[in-house]
């Protein structure tokens, strides 16, 4: 009997222990009944149960929140990325080819400014007038006359002596045929020495009638024909420049004032044309083995002109290669220098009449040059969002639809820009992989604060989002 008294309360315990678990494991079935939520049309109340639970390192994150967030994802893809070293750079002007001076071919005072700092003129305008004040160019205009007559009066002696044929010795022909010959080459002379302060053909001939010239025009020059061709500092009249040589400048710095006195040679002014420029990277002696290499297998140069993603001038479509490096190193900061050469994109403002022209790259801009230095081959780059560290491990999330997974990686590089993670096939390319916000997803797994399924929402074996179709009712 005492033995009874003791298993009957242990026999009622275990019953109700079961009906309990009973009850605990059927909940999904009995709990809908009591509390109005029914399992979702075609779906069992096993596979709400088996969705109910999300296994460690999954979040759900609706539409709303994804577009809070800023996710988008990729698919993974397998590729040849380059290891590369930073340099710093800066755009600079090309020589010889991005500014030119405009000096003062003689002695004069400047009469007439007919453009300012940011105006923008073309080849053959007009940019001072320059009234002459040299002595030299004033004789040599008096010697053009003086032989151009003496000329006209030898030719009309030897005219003469020609029809008093017999009457004159022949010696006397000669001697006056020399004269010519010597007027010719001293007028030869003068017509050069105009010339070369910027007088042109038809104001020579006007000096060589006895028009002499008090003030010339100096204009806008012409590019030169060939890279050995001098460029003349005005376009005489008779000649018509070509397409290719009529280039826009713009009047960068002035030099020369109203009412200036100048002398042969001094700069009046500082024309730009931004269209070629340089890119001056700045390496170190150790790195000369790497530039080296780079130049040697013709390796093209990533640059990061640092523009802001909003600009409307769009994607740089040029490649760049390294095309001068430098033999001299800088004792000041132990550097030196490489160039790139770079075509400059432009457009034109039209303002009450004046033309700007507005360039994209700027002498003075910084930049990043990338160069290559080792290939790296079957790996998978992602943005540097893409990934996020969690002390010793490296994370990615992949996306499926509203299911974000965590997924280590190892990771192989990783720079400001970019992160290059091991394709070791435990992700498989193709995956949608979350391209931004790495970091937050992985906060909120840690914190487990989405990961669950909203109430009044079930998920798809296909990690999708939906809303129980009795839901409002």
């Amino acid at each position: 009997m005492k033995l009874l008294r003791v298993i009957k309360p242990v026999a009622y315990c275990a019953v109700i222990a079961a009906i309990g678990g009973g009850l605990y494991a059927t909940r999904a079935i009995w709990l809908p009944h009591f509390t109005g939520e029914k399992p979702a049309q075609g779906e069992s109340a096993a596979e709400v149960a088996e969705e109910t639970a999300e296994p460690p390192g999954k979040i759900i994150v609706n539409e709303q929140a994804q577009e809070n967030l800023g996710l988008t994802s990729k698919p993974l893809k397998a590729q040849t990325f380059w290891k590369t070293i930073q340099v710093p750079g800066m755009i600079v002007d090309r020589p010889g080819l991005s500014d030119r001076g405009v000096v003062a071919p003689a002695t004069g005072v400047v009469s007439r400014v007919f453009h300012i700092p940011g105006d923008t003129v073309r080849s053959g305008e007009p940019l001072f007038t320059l009234k002459l004040l040299s002595e030299s160019l004033h004789m040599t205009q008096t010697e053009l006359f003086k032989a151009t007559q003496d000329i006209t009066l030898a030719l009309a002696q030897r005219k003469r002596l020609q029809e008093a044929v017999g009457a004159v010795p022949e010696a006397k022909l000669i001697e006056v045929d020399n004269q010519v010959t010597r007027l010719e080459v001293a007028v030869k002379a003068y017509r050069q020495e105009l010339s070369n302060r910027g007088f042109t053909r038809d104001m020579i001939d006007a000096v060589a009638s006895g028009k002499f010239v008090n003030e010339i025009t100096i204009s806008v020059p012409l590019r030169p024909a060939s890279t050995t061709a001098r460029p003349s500092p005005t376009i005489p009249a008779e000649e018509k420049p070509t397409a290719d040589q009529m280039l826009s400048f713009e009047v960068q710095e002035l030099k020369g004032e109203l009412g200036q006195q100048v002398q042969v040679g001094q700069l009046l002014c500082t024309l730009a044309n931004h269209q070629l420029l340089a890119i001056e990277g700045r390496a170190f002696r150790d790195e000369t083995s790497l530039l080296e290499r780079s130049v040697k297998e013709k390796w093209p140069v990533e640059v990061d002109f640092q523009e802001e993603a909003s600009t409307d001038w769009g994607e740089v479509k040029q490649s760049f290669r390294i095309r001068h490096l430098s033999n001299t190193i800088d004792p000041k900061n132990r550097t030196f220098a490489f160039l790139l050469p770079i075509e400059n994109e432009s457009r034109t403002v039209e303002d009450e009449g004046r033309t700007q022209t507005l360039w994209r790259f700027r002498p003075g801009q910084k930049v990043r040059l990338h160069i290559r230095v080792e290939e790296l081959k079957n790996v998978l780059v992602l943005p540097a969002d893409a990934v996020t560290q969690d002390g010793s491990e490296a994370f990615l999330f992949t996306q499926n639809v509203n299911t974000f997974t965590r997924r280590p990686v190892r990771i192989l590089l990783q720079d400001s820009r970019r992160v290059v993670i091991v394709n070791d096939g435990s992700i498989a390319p193709g995956t949608y992989a979350v391209q931004t916000a790495a970091a937050k997803l992985n906060r909120m797994v840690k914190a487990g604060g989405a990961s669950g399924i909203p109430k009044g929402y079930h998920v798809h074996a296909d990690g999708s989002l939906h809303k129980n179709e009795d839901e409002g009712k």
